[in-house]
């Protein structure tokens, strides 16, 4: 494997080499910002106060579906440095695909083309794939925070399990909906 990408290291991926992340599924997702820094607000008591590039950050969460029609959610929870969510893919034919609506917000199209897997930008694994609706999920929180706070950003990278079964799924739902009670024992907790 390649140590190097444009003369520069980079690190090798933590993805399942094996999986293919358009496949139906669930996926437990952490998205953290850049240097974790407090964008998305304060924990007081527990309860999550959202600043308003955390207000930015949910509402296009909860978009994600009208983009991405074979996507459901589950637990989602924004913490002052960091968001986790659980996307399911659930798509029920390739039919389906060929009725999704393009969107000005993503970075990648969810109309069918005839383009080679992997040639999409940053070489994700393609459309509709976990990487491309994080990657679209990302663009468009950046875009519209920048329009108040110019120094938002996000890690380059984002964080995420393919969640196997029933029990992982339902401990998963529950780490998510704590979270915010957690904060201080929490590993992003700075």
């Amino acid at each position: 494997m390649q140590n190097k990408f444009k003369n520069k290291y980079r690190i090798p991926s933590a993805r399942l080499q094996t999986w293919d992340y358009s496949n139906n599924g669930a996926y437990f997702i952490t998205i953290c910002t850049q240097n974790r820094e407090h964008f998305f607000g304060n924990i007081q008591n527990g309860i999550m106060q959202l600043s308003e590039i955390g207000k930015l950050a949910e509402q296009y969460w909860f978009e994600i579906p009208n983009h991405f029609p074979f996507i459901e959610l589950g637990n989602f929870v924004i913490m002052p440095n960091h968001v986790h969510g659980i996307l399911i893919i659930n798509k029920i034919d390739d039919l389906s695909l060929s009725e999704s609506v393009e969107t000005r917000h993503c970075l990648v199209s969810t109309i069918n083309s005839n383009t080679t897997i992997g040639s999409s930008r940053f070489q994700n694994q393609g459309k509709n794939t976990i990487s491309s609706i994080v990657g679209s999920y990302k663009s468009i929180v950046t875009k519209m925070s920048r329009q108040t706070h110019s120094d938002f950003g996000w890690q380059s990278r984002f964080h995420d399990h393919i969640i196997r079964n029933s029990k992982s799924f339902d401990i998963i739902q529950n780490y998510i909906f704590e979270n915010p009670l957690k904060w201080k024992d929490d590993k992003f907790y700075k």
